[in-house]
């Protein structure tokens, strides 16, 4: 992917931001109005609350329900900051007032199985739900045991906190009680996995945090991957910021892991080598969340095959898989693509449920990596449908020699997205 400057970023940004307004851009009103029946959304994340709040938009007399597990949301975007200690876990939580106040029916209960045939949904403690339409949101699950010894249990010892919430506070308490001097182990996961930019932004702020408090300790970032996202931008912040205190090791050089030991707190690589450390964050392998596994909607992979320009299953007709679950052609697994992929998801449905065909779909994504409080770094892209799949037709990564004050505006930006963008999913 190429470099790219503050004006190659605003174009990018500018054409993805037309896909908001997609609606208003492709329909008459008669169009809209003309949609009816129930459609039920399942995950009150990015792409599942996006989706509820932009079909009941652009389809008023839609009966749209939002059946979600948790009360609140806790976003793993600016979770990183958690960590650091840079921002309070209460500014990233969000919770689901506002999109009940849109006419959308809230549930929060658990969905337990999907009947696509029978048009269905089974509740926890709530029975069952009929649907017209399912769009199903439901994130990741982890491949428990694709690395020896690696079980849930593990994460007590090796906190994944790559579900924000409890495991995020695990793993700053960890941080915080380790002594200066200490070795902190970053273990990202084999491709493809939620955030791609994620762990190395985790390396950056935890770098951070050390840097101010314990700055004799080091960071390893053991990787399964051969390179990584962002990687020149991150490496030249890292040696600005930090010094030697980073060591990236990538696959070939020892970077997979083959077992974990949480008793004596040390890592194998397939080499037989051994890492010992402080604090591990040991980030499981990953696939589409359970519920559309146990519904049979998963591909070999572990991840769920959709028409990419609907997100309709292509094992379960009328049902509906957006975000982290689906495989979505060059987009990566992010929150803004969750989000991207929802509006279109809901221009389709919209327009099957009024007899229309739907609009020619338009994709983005953005992402902001913060190294520090006042250096960020960002990734954005722009992507259409070509032949059934979608690919990138523009887009750019922060370049590598940019002056301190980009930097320090990226960060000001990576600020302002996430207002704007959980605003535009929570309300």
């Amino acid at each position: 992917m190429k470099a790219y400057d503050r004006r190659d970023f605003l174009k990018v940004i500018g054409a993805a931001g037309a896909v908001t307004g997609l609606g208003s851009l492709v329909w008459p009103m008669e169009a809209l109005a003309a949609a009816s029946g129930k459609v039920v959304v399942v995950g009150g994340g990015f792409g599942g609350a996006t989706c509820a709040r932009y079909l009941k938009r652009w389809g008023p007399q839609l009966d749209v329900t939002l059946v979600e597990r948790d009360t609140s949301y806790i976003t793993c975007p600016f979770s990183n900051e958690v960590l650091s200690g840079n921002l309070d876990i209460s500014k990233i939580t969000h919770d689901y007032g506002n999109i009940h106040a849109q006419g959308i029916n809230v549930v929060h209960d658990e969905v337990t199985a999907i009947d696509a045939g029978g048009k269905s949904i089974n509740l926890k403690y709530g029975g069952s739900m009929k649907f017209d339409k399912l769009v199903v949101s439901p994130g990741i699950a982890f491949k428990w045991g694709a690395i020896e010894n690696d079980q849930a249990a593990v994460q007590r010892a090796m906190p994944h906190s790559w579900k924000a919430g409890e495991q995020t506070l695990l793993l700053r308490k960890q941080l915080q009680a380790m002594r200066d001097g200490g070795t902190v182990i970053i273990v990202p996961p084999k491709k493809p996995f939620r955030c791609p930019p994620g762990p190395y932004e985790r390396a950056s702020l935890i770098a951070h945090y050390l840097k101010w408090n314990k700055p004799k300790s080091k960071i390893l970032i053991v990787d399964a991957n051969p390179t990584h996202s962002k990687q020149a931008a991150f490496h030249e912040a890292w040696n600005k910021e930090y010094g030697n205190m980073i060591e990236w090791i990538k696959d070939t050089d020892g970077g997979v892991i083959t077992r974990a030991d949480p008793g004596n707190m040390t890592l194998r690589n397939d080499f037989g080598d051994e890492y010992k450390g402080d604090v591990i964050n040991l980030i499981p392998y990953q696939k589409a969340g359970e519920l559309v596994e146990t519904a049979g909607l998963t591909n070999k992979d572990g991840w769920c095959t959709v028409d990419m320009g609907t997100f309709e299953s292509a094992k379960a007709r009328d049902v509906h898989i957006i975000g982290d679950a689906c495989v979505a052609g060059a987009m990566p697994k992010s929150g803004h693509s969750a989000a991207s992929q929802a509006k279109n998801c809901a221009a389709a449905i919209v327009s099957m449920l009024a007899g229309d065909t739907p609009p020619e779909p338009t994709y983005a994504n953005t992402c902001y990596s913060l190294i520090g409080p006042k250096y960020g770094i960002s990734v954005a892209a722009v992507y259409r449908l070509k032949d059934g799949v979608i690919v990138k037709v523009s887009g750019g990564v922060s370049k590598v020699g940019n002056k301190d004050r980009v930097h320090e505006n990226e960060a000001k930006y990576a600020r302002g997205w996430y207002k704007s963008i959980t605003s535009d999913v929570f309300g």
